[in-house]
């Protein structure tokens, strides 16, 4: 019995001494141990997700229905809030500052609803991804799943938003003289590449944001300034006439002004293939593909460190 454990003894020593001298990263590699939480690689990581798609297809929906669930109207005000907004800017854009200049009245009231809309598709994508992670860390910390799933599931929620509001959209359209053809099938192109590129910038903000909450203040005045400059309120080239031609182009080619004139150019008449930049869809598909695959690698470089701290 002594021997046996003696030779117990001496084995444990040898084995003790064969360990000396080696990293935590080398010690885990001989003895088959992984780090807790680490990061999977690119490949396993878009497997896990695929995984867990109807997990971000229930939090969108479940996140849309609970959106408005305080307010007596609830779901109204999916579509009231940007047609309200849409009546503002009316007001001070249209009437007061004349902003339609070069565009009739039946096409500027289009133009500027569909205008509103599209931009508040990307702006509440964005907004959303701030705070994906760090509202949500409850989740986060207690549940192991990919950590994209959130700022997706985002985006998504803001897309079937902006589903429900493609209703009163139509009915705007029709009611200034736009009637359906076949331009409005180019919606769904034009609506599968802005929302690729929203969710890159809220894959992008969700990192952001999960390290420095005060994002989240800032973010709407970046999101105020970048609306002023794409056009939403007013037509580029007919406000920018006389000016240099790479300044109208540089507005122009800006991801929001991009996939808003792609959208008015399917649903309104009046607007037509002047007032778009040349190879307009090349152009949305590179930002819609550049932001995604982008935003969705730099997310991804981070995923052990969502939660911690």
């Amino acid at each position: 019995m002594s021997e046996t454990a003696h030779d117990g003894g001496i084995a444990m020593t040898t084995s003790r001494s064969s360990d000396e001298g080696l990293t935590p990263g080398q010690l885990a590699a001989k003895y088959g141990l992984t780090v807790s939480g680490a990061r999977p690689s690119l490949g396993a990581y878009v497997r896990m997700l695929w995984g867990r798609r109807h997990f971000i297809l229930a939090f969108s929906q479940a996140k849309l229905t609970a959106q408005y669930s305080q307010a007596k109207l609830g779901q109204v005000w999916q579509v009231a809030t940007p047609l309200l907004n849409a009546a503002v800017y009316y007001f001070i854009f249209g009437l007061i500052l004349h902003a339609s200049r070069g565009m009739s009245h039946d096409v500027y009231i289009p133009f500027l609803v569909t205008g509103v809309f599209v931009f508040t598709f990307t702006q509440s994508s964005i907004m959303s991804g701030v705070r994906a992670i760090s509202g949500n860390l409850g989740l986060v910390r207690a549940l192991h799943f990919p950590r994209a799933s959130l700022p997706i599931s985002f985006a998504l929620q803001q897309l079937q938003q902006l589903l429900f509001s493609m209703i009163v959209l139509f009915v705007v359209a029709v009611g200034f003289g736009s009637y359906p053809g076949l331009s409005w099938l180019l919606i769904l192109p034009a609506l599968a590449l802005q929302f690729l590129f929203n969710t890159g910038l809220a894959l992008v903000i969700a990192r952001l944001g999960a390290g420095t909450p005060d994002l989240a203040q800032l973010m709407p005045f970046v999101l105020r300034t970048w609306m002023y400059t794409s056009g939403v309120m007013f037509s580029i080239s007919a406000t920018l006439e006389g000016r240099p031609e790479w300044i109208v182009r540089l507005l122009q080619v800006n991801p929001a002004a991009v996939y808003m004139d792609l959208m008015r150019f399917a649903l309104i008449d009046g607007y037509d293939s002047s007032n778009l930049p040349p190879h307009v869809w090349g152009i949305a598909l590179c930002w819609a593909l550049a932001a995604f695959a982008g935003g969705f690698v730099y997310f991804w470089k981070a995923e052990e460190r969502y939660g911690r701290g």
